[in-house]
């Protein structure tokens, strides 16, 4: 956990309360203090551990989120339509470095998403080498034919345009077209190519986990801080 020495004004614009030159109407506004004591004037340095906004403590200096993310809702800055980072509040938006998702999920997937202003965990996580863990809820558009669970077993699938194989994935049957599969990598569309390799097609999909985190006690477009 961060704990960094600065000035009041640094602290709150880069957890996103206020910009550097809004501080000190802020401070005027709102009950700002280090260590109980009220603050007004924004040069004051402190630990960030040791100052309350409104008796509540500052925001982590590291945010990672968990999202059960909603059809429809883009994983992006700057694409036209409605943006995930939307969904946050508004002081979260405004934080320097911005919060950005960990990998991916396209507009009509829905699920388990991570979304962090730390650049080094989220590098980390969507390297080729992570081995996370994602587990998926896939419907599909046809009843499964039968080999499919061996077929991604294998770890032998070629998927089109590339040039290894995928690792071996573990699917379970829930009914004929409703299946949950376990993958440890993150290529581009991958389960809707997987499943496109073996001739069938995804109509629905939602990722139920990212590692060891779970959407289950989440609505859409609910979301919790969580430690990482």
């Amino acid at each position: 956990m961060q704990n960094s020495y600065k000035r009041v004004d640094a602290h709150l614009s880069s957890l996103g309360y206020c910009t550097r030159s809004e501080a000190k109407k802020f401070l005027s506004k709102n009950l700002v203090c280090i260590d109980g004591v009220r603050v007004f004037d924004v040069r004051q340095k402190a630990y960030h551990n040791n100052i309350t906004v409104e008796g509540e403590r500052l925001d982590e200096e590291r945010l990672v989120i968990l999202m059960n993310k909603p059809s429809g809702v883009i994983c992006s800055h700057d694409d036209a339509g409605v943006l995930i980072y939307s969904l946050l509040p508004l002081r979260f938006q405004r934080r320097n470095p911005k919060i950005s998702t960990i990998g991916r999920l396209d507009a009509d997937t829905t699920g388990a998403i991570l979304l962090t202003d730390d650049g080094e965990l989220n590098h980390k996580l969507t390297s080729p080498k992570s081995d996370v863990l994602k587990v998926y809820e896939a419907t599909l558009a046809e009843p499964l034919r039968g080999d499919e669970a061996e077929i991604f077993a294998s770890g032998t699938l070629m998927l089109n345009g590339e040039k290894k194989p995928l690792l071996s994935a573990k699917m379970e049957i829930i009914n004929p077209t409703l299946v949950r599969l376990e993958i440890c990598e993150g290529r581009y569309h991958q389960v809707k190519r997987m499943f496109g390799a073996v001739k069938n097609r995804v109509v629905a999909l939602h990722r139920v986990r990212f590692g060891e985190y779970s959407v289950d006690a989440l609505e859409p477009s609910e979301y919790r801080v969580i430690n990482l």
